[in-house]
């Protein structure tokens, strides 16, 4: 008999492991829409994606502020190089059936038929392409706002991979990941939680009791989608994914995230003054307390370092009391509704200080 070596499915290649790593870094708390991503990614990378459908369609649910958007935008940030390199479809905007015109372009004939240059056209899709890269993602958000006649459309995007536009060029979706979020069933996923000082319930001492809790949340989400969307619809999704509430310890982590992030733009900004940030325990601590609110998730998070941190920073660098090369230290004393700040020149420009992640 012929000597079998036995195989390890599980393994990923490099590139996908990177992909993994990256999401893991910039998404908290989200392992199993990290993981459906990186699936998706490695059978397109083996050439293995099912012929004539999108690299993958997927559903994500869960409350405002879980990270539904931020992992797509982190997704093309690794692979594109730019957070930004997703058509982003708001269907807030598309509840009614005339207005898909403004996706597919008018049909020829039409008072405007020229002028009217089609949102999900090919060379909108392929914008974003680079030399190793070639995958586009277009994201649907808030899909449950949609009128019938997008529903409709996406139906021929992901199952067939082909959308038809008004003057009959088709354009092909076989290299794009389909994303479309919802905020279906976030109500009743939050009412099986208990409340506890706005976080999400603690982890269970018996793992097994927590893993229950987590399988309803998902599938009370899923159930949600399925009396809102027809079976047609969902019979095309290859995944729905429900994302899971952000507790005290995952939003302290997005701290350090969004904190290395305003590093970057004060790296990246216009302006020849160039200064490192140091935030103390106290600060962080001060900054997850005022952007907390379990209603909203993370984004109050961001909210408060744009006013706490952000805007004090940038008064400071327009009074010119920042200078190129120093390291501001940031800092909180109990009962104050502000944070100090207090700058620490250096000689060799980053030494003094880094910002805390």
């Amino acid at each position: 008999m012929p000597r079998l070596t036995l195989l390890d499915p599980a393994k990923t290649g490099r590139q996908a492991e990177d992909l993994e790593n990256a999401l893991r870094h910039f998404v908290v708390g989200q392992e199993e829409p990290i993981r459906q991503i990186v699936k998706a990614y490695q059978t397109h990378l083996a050439g293995l994606s099912p012929i004539g459908r999108p690299i993958g369609n997927f559903l994500f649910l869960g409350p405002t502020g879980s990270g539904k958007t931020r992992i797509v935008e982190a997704t093309a940030e690794f692979l594109l190089n730019d957070p930004r390199a997703i058509i982003k479809i708001d269907c807030a905007e598309f509840q009614h059936s005339h207005e898909i015109a403004k996706l597919i372009g008018s049909p020829p004939g039409y008072l405007g038929h020229r002028e009217t240059h089609a949102l999900l056209a090919q060379d909108v899709l392929n914008r974003h392409h680079t030399d190793k890269i070639k995958i586009s993602f277009v994201l649907f958000d808030e899909i449950e706002k949609a009128s019938d006649a997008l529903w409709n459309l996406l139906l021929g995007i992901l199952d067939k991979g082909i959308l038809t536009l008004g003057d009959n060029r088709r354009v092909d979706f076989s290299s794009t990941m389909v994303f479309l979020t919802s905020n279906l069933g976030a109500t009743e996923m939050s009412s099986l939680l208990t409340p506890r000082l706005g976080f999400r319930v603690p982890a269970l001492a018996d793992p097994s009791r927590d893993a229950k809790m987590s399988d309803r949340i998902s599938r009370t989400g899923t159930e949600a989608a399925r009396r809102k969307f027809t079976p047609e619809f969902i019979n095309r999704l290859d995944k729905i994914v429900v994302f899971n509430s952000l507790g005290k310890e995952e939003l302290r982590k997005i701290v350090g995230i969004e904190l290395e992030m305003v590093q970057r733009r004060i790296e990246t900004a216009a302006t020849n003054i160039q200064f490192r940030f140091n935030v103390t325990g106290s600060a962080k601590e001060f900054l997850l307390t005022e952007g907390t609110d379990c209603r909203y998730g993370a984004r109050p998070l961001k909210r408060a370092i744009e006013r706490l941190l952000v805007q004090p920073l940038s008064n400071l660098l327009a009074t010119d009391q920042i200078r190129n090369g120093d390291c501001v230290h940031v800092s909180h004393s109990e009962g104050s509704s502000s944070l100090m700040f207090a700058r620490e020149a250096v000689d060799a420009w980053g030494i003094a200080g880094r910002a805390a992640a």
